[in-house]
């Protein structure tokens, strides 16, 4: 039961730090600002205009009251009313009264006035909003009827309009420096968050400079240290590899010369498909190292990208499902490696290749399906890993030296995507690669 509810409320409650925290410093403002108004309302403004009201009607009752009584000079009660009350008297002598009115519900004035009036059994009619600053009342009396014209004040506090104004003005004030102060705090988050966005992505990013509270600012020292740390190992990582490749291309010339002193013909042959193996992984090693390493992110469309690629291949078999035109920011060479190496395994195993260019939720999707003979469940994982094949007689006949998926991967990878391989409705394999942008 908890747990649905706090399943719930986690839905309800915003996702962004900003309006979280802008949530935290708000929402108590606005609950005690209802509760004062409430309790202000309900103790004094309400309870004040009924005892203003309840004595207004009194006043008016004992007017009426002695107005009526035999003996009593009827100009002198009406003068003394209107002199020390401030309040206008018309007295209407056989003329039609009636009672019909628009009452208004929602008014508290119009309420009390009411609930007063029914209390003395008077018959009554009223409008508080025809005039500004009076209220007209109409009272019968007999045939006949009075109608006054009461001031406003009279029946209600003028001191609510400070009150609200009083009440609010503070609570905007505390809710606008909040929410300076909340930006503020957030902005160096968000730069944080694009970054390490653009970091993992592989984007080259300007040195991180932490800005914020104290604890944000430790939080980007440590993304700077790592992010160096990260770039270092890489360097030297592909310095090696470039290093110790370009260095076994000596000896292997040796070999190759060498094997031209050796008679066996059959000995020749197997050493040299040996050899040259070798040193297609080779070239094709220091060639990815060599341009992964110079390449700069660049935007380029990438629809064309896709036909570029498509149109090297001058095979009427591939069929491109072009979707809308989208530019993206990236490494555009290693990308095109990448698509090339893929376009290029499935011409190598079918002859019916469909590819699907989409984008969607933050996302560009770039679908390949063929009719080979696919890659088992099993090896589907394998098959990224370097110098892996799965079995040799295709590799032969593919001339592959097991780098091609791996390199691809490899790429995908360092945009902030993903590669996935599937069953494809053609029967073969299905290749899904996914790019945030």
């Amino acid at each position: 039961m908890f747990y649905g509810l706090s399943k719930f409320l986690k839905q309800l409650l915003p996702k962004q730090l900003f309006y979280r925290g802008l949530l935290i410093v708000a929402l108590p403002i606005i609950i005690l600002q209802v509760t004062i108004s409430i309790v202000f309302f309900d103790s004094l403004w309400i309870k004040t205009n009924i005892g203003m009201t309840r004595a207004l009607v009194g006043e008016i009752k004992t007017f009426i009251d002695t107005y009526n009584k035999e003996g009593v000079d009827q100009s002198f009660v009406e003068n003394t009313f209107e002199q020390y009350l401030d309040i206008d008297v018309v007295y209407f002598q056989d003329e039609k009264f009636s009672d019909l009115m628009n009452e208004k519900w929602y008014s508290p004035i119009d309420r009390s006035l009411r609930r007063e009036l029914k209390s003395k059994h008077l018959k009554y009619w009223f409008d508080t909003s025809k005039f500004k600053n009076k209220i007209n009342l109409k009272i019968q009396n007999g045939d006949d009827y009075f109608e006054f014209f009461i001031p406003r004040e009279r029946l209600t506090s003028t001191s609510v309009r400070i009150f609200a104004l009083w009440i609010t003005l503070p609570a905007i004030l505390i809710v606008a420096i909040a929410i300076i102060f909340l930006k503020n705090q957030t902005r160096p988050i968000k730069k944080l968050a694009e970054a390490s966005k653009k970091f993992g992505r592989g984007e080259d990013i300007e040195e991180f400079v932490p800005s914020g509270a104290s604890e944000i600012r430790q939080a980007g020292y440590e993304f700077e240290k790592m992010r160096k740390r990260i770039l270092r190992h890489l360097n030297q990582r592909s310095e090696m590899l470039s290093g110790i490749s370009h260095d076994l291309r000596t000896p292997l010339t040796r070999m190759k010369l060498q094997l031209a002193l050796i008679k066996d013909k059959n000995l020749i042959d197997r050493f040299s498909s040996d050899i040259d193996e070798m040193e297609k992984m080779l070239n094709e090693y220091l060639q990815f190292s060599s341009e992964s390493n110079k390449e700069q992110n660049e935007e380029f469309e990438f629809n064309k990208l896709i036909l570029d690629v498509i149109d090297n291949f001058n095979n009427n078999m591939i069929k491109f499902n072009n979707g809308e035109k989208f530019y993206f920011n990236g490494r555009k060479l290693s990308i095109k490696r990448c698509l090339n190496n893929l376009i290029e395994n499935s011409t190598k195993f079918s002859n019916n290749i469909e590819i699907e260019f989409l984008k969607l939720k933050g996302n560009i999707l770039i679908i390949l399906e063929d009719n080979g003979p696919g890659i088992p469940i099993q090896e589907r994982e394998n098959v990224f890993k370097p110098f892996y094949k799965i079995d040799k007689s295709r590799s032969e006949k593919s001339s592959s030296v097991g780098l091609g998926l791996s390199i691809s991967s490899d790429i995908i990878r360092s945009h902030g995507g993903k590669i996935e391989l599937s069953d494809s409705k053609l029967g073969g394999l299905k290749v899904v690669i996914s790019l945030p942008f």
